[in-house]
């Protein structure tokens, strides 16, 4: 049941972002600014409007802001509905649902997922397996090489054929980077194994290669929302948009002075041209502070 005076916690530019569920919205929202709770009671206001909770699909990119997320669903709409949200990082959603679609894409459905410390095991054996050396194919650069080409979508294949990327790895001397990658590949395959930038990767191929199931999520998920969408990165991004592409009903939290992750991959440039995705997206700024005095604010705005 969902607590009747949730609005009335909210403040004016809170409420309307939380309010607005009539087509896509950005909302930007620097540290503090309450944009937690924003996507919080956004999700109460989609229950309350009479959205079915497992219709409605919330990124995050940390375990840890899910979890706060949920407990906070929870105190206001019970354990019951909340748990029925499909709610998680990027990559523990995406692998529920590699896990119930393997077969389209040759995997079994119990694949073993590698942390980094496998890949980087797997790595160092196959650097050795071609006798290279490891001082110039340090197994971290080329887990680095093989991670940016996945989250750009880009296969071996294609990274074989991309003239500036081999002449990059040769100005690099490495390059064999591209047959590791090959190789790499296959051996996660053989092994049923996927490794974290391919729940990214293959969630993109099942989508792209599979209409019934891109159809299927498009209709299933009524409505999607993405915490800090700065951080997103080329596959992520992409995948969002596959799913919302019928109805558009999305709302991405972010802050573009804020963006941590382009190490991973982050593009800064998705959440600068999400109004030039989606025509008509609705913008909403979060412009009070919580966290920090005038003056902070100020310096801050000032770098």
């Amino acid at each position: 049941m969902v607590t009747e005076d949730y609005l009335q916690q909210l403040n004016g530019q809170q409420r309307a972002a939380v309010e607005y569920v009539d087509g896509p919205s950005l909302v930007i929202a620097g540290a503090g600014s309450g944009k937690t709770r924003v996507l919080t009671y956004k999700i109460v206001h989609l229950l309350r409007c009479g959205y079915e909770p497992w219709r409605i699909l919330a990124l995050t990119f940390t375990n840890k802001a899910a979890r706060e997320m949920r407990e906070r669903i929870e105190a206001l709409v019970g354990t019951e509905v909340a748990s029925r949200l499909w709610m998680g990082t990027f990559h523990s959603i995406f692998a529920r649902i590699l896990r119930a679609n393997a077969d389209r894409i040759g995997f079994k459905s119990s694949f073993t997922i590698y942390d980094s410390a496998d890949s980087k095991s797997l790595v160092k054996t196959i650097v050795k397996d071609l006798v290279l050396d490891e001082k110039i194919y340090k197994p971290s650069s080329v887990i680095s090489a093989i991670s940016t080409a996945k989250n750009a979508l880009i296969s071996p294949e294609k990274y074989a054929a991309d003239r500036e990327i081999m002449r990059a790895d040769a100005d690099a001397r490495r390059p064999r980077i591209h047959e590791i990658y090959r190789i790499y590949r296959d051996r996660c395959f053989t092994a049923g194994a996927m490794d974290f930038d391919d729940l990214l990767y293959y969630t993109n191929v099942l989508l792209r290669d599979n209409p019934d199931v891109l159809r299927h999520y498009q209709e299933f998920f009524r409505y999607v929302l993405v915490d800090e969408y700065q951080d997103t990165n080329f596959a992520q991004h992409l995948i969002v948009a596959k799913i919302c592409e019928e109805h558009h009903q999305l709302c991405v939290v972010g802050d573009d002075a804020q963006s941590i992750y382009s190490f991973r991959g982050a593009n800064i440039r998705n959440i600068l041209s999400m109004r030039d995705t989606y025509p008509g997206m609705k913008l909403f700024k979060l412009e009070r502070n919580y966290r920090s005095t005038q003056n902070i604010i100020n310096a801050a705005n000032s770098l």
